[in-house]
């Protein structure tokens, strides 16, 4: 514990900086932290431990925590939730552009969760943005809230656009779970990708069709393995997903094991990936598809 800073709520921001730039692990004791200033981690091999899942949550719209382009980094336990000034990320990792592998000693983010509103009115644009290549990614559940506090939850109240974007090469997410977020929930830009077993729910609250549209990556190579999706539109069931997963069709993308359910029926995702799958009848019947392409 002595390469250790050992936070509680009442250290502020800059005193994490400075303990960071000293070349200090940091171990976040259970608590809510509010931070005024971008927590910048900049040295190879940083420990970044939470117990108790300590909330940090920004304030004036700063960036979380900004994770630099270097080895070994782990982010552990920890919960970034949105403060009340829209944030342009929570967590982001590496520089995006970056062509430096990290192969031999990858980045890991593990046991972390994102929340948007629920507790407070948060808003962030995106909640975990990983640009460094061959990052390591599991058990990440990242969740705008469909329910909470009231005044906290709402289509123009947590504003969130994406869960997830990965543009670094190479990076692998396992036990990935999404939900909710307003554009896409996950955006994998980066080559060389896989994932093993992911789960979201469409956002539950478009207002209409034409509040909720959506784009496509373009990538050349990436393996999923185990991937649902689920949607329940109850505050306008005629809102349409024309499907779940959306993807280049070429022969280094390719997906194994997907199904998309409606939840008690609530709307429709017509198609499983692009045009393929049928429309889903109920959430007593998953449309299954074992292979794409």
């Amino acid at each position: 514990m002595s390469h250790f800073f050992v936070a509680t709520p009442s250290d502020t921001a800059a005193q994490i900086n400075a303990a960071l730039a000293q070349g200090c692990n940091l171990f976040f004791t259970p608590g809510v932290y509010n931070i005024n200033q971008t927590l910048n981690v900049t040295n190879p091999n940083t420990v970044v431990l939470g117990i108790g899942f300590p909330t940090l949550i920004p304030t004036g719209g700063v960036n979380t925590m900004q994770v630099a382009d270097v080895d070994a980094v782990r982010i552990d336990g920890l919960l970034f939730d949105a403060g009340t000034t829209n944030s342009n990320a929570l967590l982001t990792i590496g520089t995006q552009g970056s062509t430096v592998s990290h192969a031999s000693n990858p980045i890991s983010v593990q046991d972390t969760f994102f929340r948007i509103g629920g507790d407070i009115a948060g808003q962030a644009t995106n909640s975990l943005i990983v640009n460094a290549n061959n990052t390591l990614i599991d058990d990440i559940w990242a969740w705008r809230a469909d329910h909470g506090n009231s005044g906290t939850v709402g289509w123009t109240v947590n504003t969130a656009a994406h869960g997830l974007v990965v543009n670094g090469a190479n990076v692998l997410a396992t036990g990935l779970f999404v939900e909710h977020y307003q554009q896409q929930q996950v955006v994998w830009n980066g080559n060389g990708g896989e994932t093993i077993f992911f789960q979201d729910e469409m956002p539950y609250d478009p207002p209409n069709q034409a509040a909720w549209m959506d784009g496509s990556p373009g990538v050349t190579s990436h393996q999923a393995y185990g991937m649902g999706s689920y949607c329940y539109f109850n505050v306008n069931p005629a809102v349409v997903a024309d499907h779940a997963f959306e993807a280049p069709d070429t022969s280094g993308v390719q997906f194994h094991d997907l199904l998309t359910v409606s939840l008690g029926g609530v709307g429709v995702i017509e198609h499983v990936i692009n045009e393929v799958g049928g429309a889903t009848p109920s959430n007593t019947t998953p449309v299954d598809v074992t292979s794409y392409p």
